[in-house]
């Protein structure tokens, strides 16, 4: 249709780069993204071919960029671990996925000892660019070896990268930053967020891999967690609002290294700190951001740090989960015994 004064078409309105997608397709859509930009990415794990893998969170890519790019692997994660180093060494950047978390103790070894260590051995001269995937932690009612929270292992491993995005926005801006990276990467993907929707910006990366972002403001108590603890943070905080409350949510997002900043100048602000995570409290990265945080804002709290968490067992059956993980109850127990000091 054409203006009647001018008899010119109207420009069509830009087309929006903004799309919601669940968690698992805006990892899918990353995945692609990358694949796109370069023939030297290429995706190896048990059954993440033709069938797509476990979550589906590659389906579709092995018909669009062959079975070269895209392959299945025998169950051996030693090996995926071992073949992707080598990959690396030969100039590419493989991105393996771990089908469950629990599934990746086999390539402890090649992770922790090979892997993590190769660029320091070679005195930077070796780039070890390595995504790692897991899916981790709880909330599907699985049974042993797929529930798991095994982040701090990985943490405490000097060479590694770790994060953990929460959102579908995250999902698809970092696995691609992870695969920019020269450095390895375990990407840990919370597998109880694979069906959250979300908007995705295509066009505007957000904030850097390694920022923490603040999700919540708030004036009384900072919140703060990763993954799939993020929405649960958010759920206790609304609680905590509607009781008088107010709660500052911090989203963590890389595990190592930690961006303590927007963590920092929030403690300053609220004098309190809580912080929550599906994994055993003991030698976590709980611990540690809460060690960090009493160290450097030690004159700004009004409380110590808290932290609520797994218990110290290993992670139960399906039917005891929900008495194991942490949940807003547990979050605003801790939030009243902050207040309480």
């Amino acid at each position: 249709m054409t203006d009647a004064a001018t008899g010119i078409a109207p420009a069509a309105p830009p087309a929006s780069t903004v799309q919601t997608m669940p968690f698992s397709r805006a990892i899918n859509a990353g995945l692609r993204a990358a694949m796109t930009a370069s023939d030297r990415v290429l995706l190896m794990g048990e059954d993440i071919g033709k069938l797509g893998g476990v979550f589906r969170v590659t389906e579709g890519l092995q018909a669009e960029f062959g079975d070269r790019r895209v392959l299945d692997t025998p169950l051996a994660e030693s090996g995926i671990v071992g073949t992707a180093i080598g990959l690396a060494m030969a100039g590419f950047r493989p991105v393996i996925e771990i089908q469950f978390d629990g599934f990746v103790f086999p390539a402890f070894d090649q992770i922790t000892t090979q892997l993590a260590k190769m660029t320091n051995r070679h005195e930077g001269a070796l780039s070890m660019p390595v995504v790692i995937r897991i899916p981790y932690g709880g909330h599907i009612g699985a049974v042993e070896h797929h529930q798991e929270s095994p982040e701090a292992y990985f943490t405490h491993t000097a060479g590694l990268r770790v994060v953990s995005p929460s959102t579908p926005n995250d999902g698809y801006w970092m696995i691609q930053d992870a695969i920019a990276s020269n450095d390895p990467v375990i990407f840990l993907e919370p597998k109880a967020k694979y069906w959250m929707k979300g908007e995705v910006d295509t066009a505007a990366r957000a904030i850097d891999l390694h920022a923490s972002r603040v999700v919540r403001r708030g004036t009384d108590v900072t919140l703060v967690g990763h993954g799939a603890m993020v929405t649960t943070l958010l759920q206790a905080a609304a609680l905590a609002e509607s009781e008088g409350t107010s709660c500052e949510v911090i989203d963590l997002r890389s595990l190592s290294p930690v961006d303590y900043a927007p963590i920092l100048d929030s403690v300053r602000r609220t004098g309190r700190m809580v912080y929550a995570q599906e994994a055993p409290g003991f030698t976590s990265v709980g611990s540690e951001v809460a060690a960090t945080v009493m160290e450097r804002a030690f004159y700004a709290l009004e409380a110590p740090v808290l932290r609520v968490s797994g218990f110290d067992v290993p992670f139960p059956p399906a039917k005891l989960e929900g008495a194991y993980l942490p949940d807003a109850d547990r979050i605003l127990e801790a939030v009243d015994r902050a207040l309480a000091y």
